[in-house]
């Protein structure tokens, strides 16, 4: 108690000081309109300032989050794409006097967003890791994508993580076609640049330009077709005359991926029944 009397006593002077310095000031700003006036609004740019700053350092930390709720709307609505074109396929091969739209018909694809959280580009076989696994629904052989389009097929899946061969992977083929027509050829990395690719086998008559978009051809049960892969580059001759290759320039970036949505094909486990079906009836045979 002494200690703290004696520290008034030294101090006081200060204390009075400041009392007074308070007094004047609130005494200027309450009774005098100009300085008043300043006050305020020098106040409301400071504390604006502040909310601003406080504002962009908060969004700052909600990023994760906003970029999460941002790829789950996009795959909902990559969803309701696929679908779509799916049941508009379906409908036109029914004739035009009974056209039934079955309000039932089950959806044919999912999406299941995920984060890429291993990623390789420099090996000759790449793989990529996801925070997705079986319990989210994946299963191996399912497609990778992308907002820019394929990037690889699921491989190995675990209860919460799954691995992914990624597309630049030398072993690894990838069915595809050029958008709009009916040329079908083999995708493939050659190692290399991350960028570039190769479309094999496109037939000889094939007609094609600079520019043009390479798409998946639907004939593979990992991927639905005319999903972007690439743009055509140029020509080059391969080892067969009937045959050429297409140098491509794939839409994904590997060096930056982050996020990607695994494809969910609802109709793939009847239709692998339907090849087991015809192994067994071979065997009979």
């Amino acid at each position: 108690m002494k200690n703290l009397l004696n520290f008034f006593i030294k101090y006081g002077t200060w204390f009075i000081f400041f009392f007074y310095v308070i007094l004047s000031c609130v005494i200027l700003f309450t009774y005098n309109y100009y300085h008043s006036s300043i006050y305020f609004s020098s106040a409301n740019k400071i504390s604006a300032s502040i909310y601003g700053t406080t504002s962009e350092i908060s969004s700052y930390f909600h990023l994760k989050e906003i970029n999460q709720s941002l790829q789950a709307n996009n795959a909902r609505l990559e969803n309701e794409v696929l679908n779509l074109r799916h049941q508009l396929a379906e409908y036109q091969t029914l004739h035009s006097d009974s056209l039934l739209f079955d309000k039932d018909m089950q959806a044919r694809y999912d999406y299941v967003a995920a984060t890429v959280i291993n990623n390789s580009i420099r090996h000759p076989k790449n793989y990529f890791s996801i925070n997705r696994g079986y319990e989210d629904g994946i299963r191996p052989g399912q497609g990778v994508v992308d907002q820019n389009g394929v990037v690889g097929i699921i491989n190995v899946a675990g209860p919460n993580t799954s691995r992914a061969i990624s597309l630049l992977n030398e072993t690894q083929r990838f069915s595809v076609k050029l958008k709009n027509s009916d040329f079908i050829g083999s995708l493939s990395w050659k190692g290399g640049d991350p960028a570039i690719a190769y479309m094999e086998e496109v037939p000889r008559h094939a007609k094609f330009h600079a520019g043009d978009t390479v798409v998946t051809s639907g004939y593979s049960l990992s991927f639905p077709a005319d999903i972007p892969v690439g743009v055509v580059m140029n020509r080059i001759k391969g080892s067969d005359d009937n045959f050429f290759i297409l140098k491509v320039r794939l839409n994904p970036d590997f060096k930056s991926l982050s996020t990607v949505r695994v494809i969910k094909d609802n109709f793939k486990e009847s239709v692998d029944s339907l090849s087991k079906f015809d192994i067994t009836e071979d065997n009979k045979r």
